[in-house]
């Protein structure tokens, strides 16, 4: 990674994930651009603009309406120019179906939302540190799971 700061995207259909998210990134030192989509398709149509600048990450939650987290995961990594962003999925979750799923379809990590502000901000540094040693040629299941 560069001296630029992170380009992050969380896709989520929760307002209140949704501000708890740029709330937490925006207490961490880390230089970050954070923007927001309440849904999978809002996302990938910003996305698929042409003078969009791709973001390194994508937090993307499983549970959305119009368009999945999952559909969004496969839609990005069917995509050439959009194959080496890092995806994490941010999700309530913690079933075993949707992690096999989301790790099929190349999810980098899985995280299940935490219950306290202090363990998302823990999370969500971890994930951003996790890209920088992530080794893009192959997934990782040892690394999937983020957990504190």
């Amino acid at each position: 990674m560069n001296n630029q700061p992170y380009n992050i995207l969380l896709a989520d259909d929760d307002e209140s994930d949704r501000m708890l998210f740029l709330d937490a990134f925006s207490e961490l030192k880390l230089e970050t651009q954070v923007e927001t989509f309440e849904d999978g398709v809002m996302l990938m149509h910003w996305l698929n603009e042409a003078t969009t600048k791709l973001p390194q990450f994508i937090f993307l939650d499983l549970n959305m309406p119009r368009k999945n987290g999952l559909e969004c995961l496969q839609e990005i990594r069917s995509n050439a120019k959009m194959k080496d962003i890092f995806i994490a999925i941010y999700s309530t979750s913690d079933n075993e179906k949707d992690m096999e799923a989301t790790f099929r379809h190349g999810a980098n990590v899985y995280i299940t939302k935490p219950n306290d502000f202090g363990s998302l901000k823990q999370l969500l540094y971890k994930a951003v540190s996790a890209a920088a040693m992530y080794d893009r040629s192959s997934l990782n299941r040892d690394l999937f799971l983020l957990k504190l």
